[in-house]
């Protein structure tokens, strides 16, 4: 039993990928990102080069992955249990990881690997992932409609994702290039209402079976009108359409307005996962 660590991205989609694509609701980020990083190259996060981790089993069979995407904390899979002793054995021997600010893990993980290692932490964020399992309209329908983002959008859509950064706390700018990439396969629905746009919702490209919903984003001024749940409707149905059996979202769990708008659209909770962070 071991862990494989290297910077080598496409040894880890050749040696880890089947693994993690076979778990895709727990596995969608890994997945988004990875396929980021194939698309965009090493540093479509940052400056700072990626690495990648698999886990052997006892059988010889790897069944889970990591990556990390410097400065964002390290991101762990679906990973069985002894996995994760070992990962936190190895927190202090791995050169790279030694320099990762936390984790992001289902909040068993990340409570264990917290415990393990040996800087003071906090609990940066507790997110709910989701999966649609029947589509519902909003009730009532919002005023307005939901539209295509096209590239004459860039400029708001630029302007919208930082806000939504900044409110977030995501580390990062806004990225044109990522933007760019989703209005390529139509993943922005925009909602307008008297022609202004007023709501953002959009979707991951779908990887094997799965899309993923987010950013979703309503700047304060609109808020409470039920644009966001509008144009997150028109966006799962646009992600179904793209090709996705599994629809997914992750909401924070402080934030039980947003939480309670996608269980009316149909989404019912899956796991949860917690952000640590250094202190």
């Amino acid at each position: 039993m071991t862990w494989t660590f290297t910077s080598d991205l496409a040894a880890y989609l050749a040696v880890a990928g089947p693994a993690v694509a076979a778990r895709p609701v727990s596995n969608s980020i890994l997945l988004t990102t990875a396929d980021t990083l194939r698309r965009g190259g090493p540093h479509a996060f940052g400056p700072a080069d990626p690495f990648f981790g698999w886990w052997t089993g006892a059988d010889g069979v790897v069944s889970g992955g990591l990556l990390c995407t410097p400065p964002h904390p390290l991101l762990l899979g679906a990973l069985p249990a002894e996995a994760v002793r070992a990962l936190a054995a190895a927190l202090d021997t791995e050169p790279l990881l030694a320099g990762i600010r936390g984790f992001n893990a289902r909040r068993p993980d990340a409570q264990a690997l917290a415990e393990a290692w040996v800087r003071p932490s906090r609990v940066a964020e507790e997110n709910r992932l989701y999966r649609l399992a029947g589509l519902v309209a909003p009730d009532p329908v919002p005023a307005g409609r939901a539209r295509l983002a096209a590239e004459s959008d860039l400029p708001l859509l630029l302007e919208w994702i930082t806000a939504f950064h900044e409110e977030a706390g995501v580390v990062g700018p806004a990225s044109g290039a990522r933007l760019r990439d989703r209005i390529s396969y139509g993943g922005i629905r925009l909602w307008e209402h008297a022609g202004i746009p007023v709501s953002l919702a959009s979707f991951s490209r779908p990887i094997g079976s799965a899309a993923r919903i987010g950013p979703v984003y309503t700047p304060p001024a609109e808020r409470g009108r039920g644009y966001a749940a509008g144009v997150t409707h028109a966006a799962s149905e646009a992600a179904y359409a793209a090709g996705a059996s599994e629809v997914l979202l992750f909401t924070d769990l402080a934030n039980p307005t947003s939480n309670g708008v996608y269980l009316r659209l149909g989404y019912t909770p899956v796991e949860d996962r917690t952000e640590v962070v250094a202190a």
